[in-house]
Parts: C-alpha cells; sequence; structure tokens
C-alpha cells in the first residue's frame, strides 16, 4: 500500500477517538460516521464566529455511557436518536434534541478485492456460496448504530448467518471504514457519509444499499445539548440547524430530514 494512503488510514483511526481545538473550546461527542462532515462543519463554525469546538469521535453507544458517567461533552451527535431519548429521559440533556440527518449505509470493497459491490448483495452472496469470503467488515452491532443497520441489511439479504464467521467488528463506524478499505478484508459495510470522503473513496468502489433493507435500523441520527452546555456550545448546536450545515451535511450523502420526517 502506498505510504500516503496507509498514513490517512492510521489517521482515520486516530481521529476516530478524538480532535483538539483549543484550550477552552466545548467538547463535542459526535458519531464516528460524521468524520469527515463534521470536520467541514467545525472548520466553517470557525471561521464564522472564531469560536473552535474539540470534537471526540466513536460509537453512539460507548459515548451514552460516558455521559451517564459524567463525561463532561456539551453537545452529542448520536447516530440513533434512542440514544439520545435514553439520557433525556435521565434529565441529563436540555431536552429531547433534534433530528439532523438520516444515515445510508453502502457496501464498501477496496481496489483488488474479490467482491464486485452491488447494491443488492448479489456478488457477495456468491463470494459466501463459493466459499472465497475470507474477513469482512462492519461496526460492533453492540454498541454502534452502523453495526446494527449492517446486521439487519445482511438479515434481509439472508446472509447473516453465513457471514459472521467471516466478520471483523470495528469499535465504531470509522474503524470498521479503515478495515474494509486498507486491503486487509474482502470489504465492508460501512457509511455513506465515509465512503464519499475523497481520501476513502479513492481507495475502492461502493454501492449504496436500500433503506429499507434496514427498515428496524433506520439511522435517524439526533443531536441534543447536555445541561452543562455553554454559550459556544449553544451556538455551534444553532449553526448545524442552518441551510448551509444541512447542505454540507447532504454532500456527504445524508438525508436531511423535512418536518415530516422529524414526528
Amino acid at each position: 500500500m502506498p505510504a500516503v494512503l496507509r498514513l490517512f488510514l492510521i489517521a482515520l483511526v486516530a481521529l476516530s477517538t478524538g480532535h483538539v481545538a483549543a484550550n477552552e473550546a466545548p467538547t463535542i461527542a459526535a458519531a464516528a460516521d460524521l468524520r469527515f462532515a463534521l470536520e467541514r462543519l467545525a472548520e466553517d463554525f470557525r471561521a464564522k464566529t472564531g469560536n473552535a469546538i474539540r470534537v471526540s469521535f466513536g460509537s453512539s453507544g460507548n459515548f451514552t455511557t460516558q455521559i451517564e458517567n459524567g463525561a463532561p461533552f456539551e453537545i452529542f451527535l448520536s447516530a440513533d436518536e434512542n440514544y439520545v431519548f435514553r439520557l433525556a429521559d435521565q434529565g441529563l440533556t436540555r431536552d429531547h434534541g433534534s433530528l439532523y440527518a438520516v444515515g445510508r449505509i453502502v457496501l464498501f470493497a477496496p481496489h483488488g478485492s474479490l467482491l464486485a459491490t452491488d447494491p443488492q448483495l448479489e456478488q457477495l452472496r456468491q463470494v459466501i456460496a463459493q466459499g472465497r469470503l475470507h474477513r469482512f467488515a462492519i461496526a460492533n452491532p453492540e454498541h454502534a448504530p452502523y453495526g446494527r443497520a449492517a446486521r439487519a441489511a445482511l438479515q434481509t439479504a439472508g446472509l447473516w448467518p453465513l457471514i459472521q464467521p467471516s466478520l471483523v467488528l470495528g469499535e465504531n463506524a470509522a474503524q470498521a471504514a479503515q478495515f474494509a478499505s486498507s486491503g486487509s478484508t474482502d470489504g465492508g459495510i460501512i457509511p455513506l457519509s465515509l465512503s464519499k470522503a475523497p481520501q476513502l473513496a479513492a481507495l475502492g468502489t461502493f454501492s449504496t444499499i436500500p433503506a429499507d433493507w434496514h427498515s428496524a435500523e433506520p439511522l435517524r441520527q439526533r443531536m441534543v445539548l447536555l445541561r452543562n452546555a455553554g454559550a459556544t456550545a449553544d451556538a455551534f448546536y444553532r449553526f448545524l440547524q442552518t441551510d448551509e450545515a444541512r447542505k454540507t451535511l447532504a454532500e456527504f450523502g445524508f438525508v436531511v430530514p423535512d418536518e415530516s420526517m422529524k414526528e
């Protein structure tokens, strides 16, 4: 693998655990599928306001547990709105938050893989049947919403029992994307938002899986201000609801909700 790509993949995993800005910046907990989109949004916010934020990227389930245990985050952007509702029910948030996006998943295959990507997973089915699939990456369904969506899609395709011996589980969606794109696996099911980033798109091909294949895990992504949120966090939260921010999210493949979707 070329050195520049190797360095990028290392950075992808490193940044899935944290990105630090100014000392007094509020700390934001964000689902790993936001890695590239939120980086741009944070830069846009700083350019407009002069205020920086610190972002930690990881799995929504793990962040929920950390917040319940007193982690000093000021905003939580979850890939599963049910985690926000869980925190709200415990009085740890200002309210029940706002739906900011609906995520999508893709079948991703690195260049040189035996897999060819297609939205119906037919080629994946053939490779499994032939006994040629060695390793396949998804995020851990135990705490990563994108892992649960991947599992649901594989169940819809009737492939879940067959593919389990080949699974490699990422701690979060960004790590699953690293596994799927690095050549260490035959491919994987990962967020569209990561696959569309030029850095990752250059490493392979992908096909978007129908949303109704994981309708039980719809990836309704909700953000919320936590009880200790300060003025900068409040301003960034409001910025994420602007047309400018919604346009950026759409560029990275997120479905931007309208009023009917927020119900």
